[in-house]
């Protein structure tokens, strides 16, 4: 008999043995492109932990003007909230990139933590891991241009989604750049003007990670950077330049 696997890195960190234990209360769901899966101040019955597939954490004002300030793929779950002990979800979950993700109820997660020091411990530094996520996005919103800040979001979704071929429109990226999408098209042209990428419609491709990196600079790495350190890599294998 086969042991049991899953694609979500956050799991496979576990000892063989707990992960075998967990794995049987989850259940495999498909989530699709321009799909809410969770609004803001839901109660968060399920917790995710995706296993491909690209999606967004947005803030959302009171006039419904949305802002992302967190991407997430196969490295994460949702809702940290559920191990913080709050039933009601801070952000909306939009997804970009559809996939298969795994899902267990709130209570059994928190069950499973409560007797497992393995799982308790490594929901908390991931926990860790989003938060310097959330800050790292606000300090890129605020500090850096928007061609720094394109080519910080161009690499966060080449990080997760394995491909040099990333299916994101114009309109995606200027809700995941809080700008218009007029400022996106100039952004991505200029970006495109380095050799870093070409862009199509609904396709940007990944031409020279190298020269992304270049012009991100600091307001990408310090969160994939603790990442590694306290969990592992994102992938098995790097992206290549």
């Amino acid at each position: 008999m086969s042991e049991p696997t899953t694609r979500n890195r956050l799991l496979r960190t576990l000892p063989p043995g707990e992960l075998e234990e967990l794995l049987p209360q989850f259940e495999r769901v498909d989530v699709h492109k321009g799909e809410v899966l969770i609004t803001v101040g839901q109660p968060l019955e399920f917790a995710y932990f995706p296993e491909g597939g690209l999606s967004s954490n947005l803030a959302v004002r009171n006039d419904g003007r949305r802002l992302e300030v967190g991407c997430f793929g196969y490295e994460a779950m949702v809702s940290t909230s559920t191990v913080l002990g709050s039933d009601r979800a801070p952000h909306e979950i939009l997804v970009q990139v559809g996939g298969p993700w795994l899902r267990i109820r709130a209570e059994a997660l928190r069950s499973v933590m409560r007797r497992s020091t393995a799982l308790h411990d490594l929901m908390l530094r991931y926990t860790h891991t989003l938060v310097m996520t959330l800050s790292q996005t606000a300090l890129s919103n605020g500090a850096f241009t928007i061609e720094e800040r394109l080519a910080r979001w161009i690499l966060m979704a080449h990080d997760r989604l394995e491909s040099d071929e990333l299916p994101l429109t114009h309109d995606f990226l200027a809700l995941m750049l809080g700008t218009t999408r007029s400022s996106v098209t100039l952004a991505t042209q200029a970006v495109e003007g380095y050799g870093a990428i070409r862009a199509k419609r609904a396709l940007i491709t990944v031409r020279d990670r190298g020269v992304l990196l270049d012009l991100a600079g600091s307001s990408y790495g310090p969160a994939e950077a603790e990442y590694e350190r306290l969990i592992g890599p994102f992938r098995d294998k790097p992206p290549h330049a």
